[in-house]
């Protein structure tokens, strides 16, 4: 895995949340590229000048070898069609068995799609988490993400010659402006005792200065 600032990520789809997508890659030093099949979204995806742009349906596998995935580190497919993006998604891996999948599905129901895919994102429950907090007011505690600002929240899965791997959080010297949340499933808050395992996947807050030697740490 590259580091962030060396991604190469095909995003499928420039809707709000693909345009979006894109330009914080971009911002953050990372090469994008964009797949598109309306002309409207195209000229205006190009006019934003953070990635440049395919026309195209990247469901046909055609238009999406012109991505070269073979290239990409990440296919993200952020339409809001389900079936199409789990076409690309699955069209990707057979183009690409190396690239990381990302599925975006207006479904709660995500389970069904995690085998086929590398991670999926429904977008509306954390958009709902922080409507249901703005709607209750002050004094309520927020999400992490909805009171983060410059700070960043990622999940970061552990390599088996990570330095932290299977070590405590009481044993590992994360840099000043880093804290390990919780477990991906976010069933509970880490403490000293918490064990950095080997496979497993850990919600992460950092400052942006050290966000690359967090990664590190959990990447080897």
């Amino acid at each position: 895995m590259n580091e962030r600032a060396d991604l190469r990520v095909v995003v499928v789809g420039s809707g709000r949340l693909g345009l979006e997508t894109a330009r914080s890659l971009a911002e953050r030093g990372h090469d994008v590229v964009i797949v598109e099949r309306t002309p409207e979204r195209v000229a205006a995806a190009a006019d934003e000048y953070v990635a440049a742009v395919i026309e195209g349906d990247a469901a046909r596998p055609s238009v999406l070898a012109q991505a070269a995935p073979e290239r990409a580190d990440v296919v993200a497919a952020l339409t809001n069609t389900v079936g199409t993006n789990l076409a690309v998604c699955l069209a990707a891996k057979r183009l690409a068995p190396d690239v990381r999948t990302v599925l975006r599905t207006t479904d709660p129901d995500t389970a069904e799609f995690e085998p086929f895919v590398d991670h999926v994102v429904y977008p509306e429950l954390a958009g709902a988490r922080r409507t249901v907090n703005e709607i209750e007011g002050g004094g309520v505690v927020r999400t992490v993400e909805a009171l983060a600002g410059e700070l960043e929240v990622f999940e970061v899965t552990v390599a088996d010659a990570a330095p932290v791997a299977g070590l405590s959080l009481r044993e590992v010297s994360l840099p000043r402006g880093s804290l390990v949340i919780s477990g991906a499933a976010g069933h509970g808050v880490a403490g000293a005792d918490t064990e950095l395992t080997a496979a497993e996947t850990y919600l992460v807050a950092a400052e942006p200065d050290v966000i690359d030697e967090v990664r590190r740490l959990f990447r080897g």
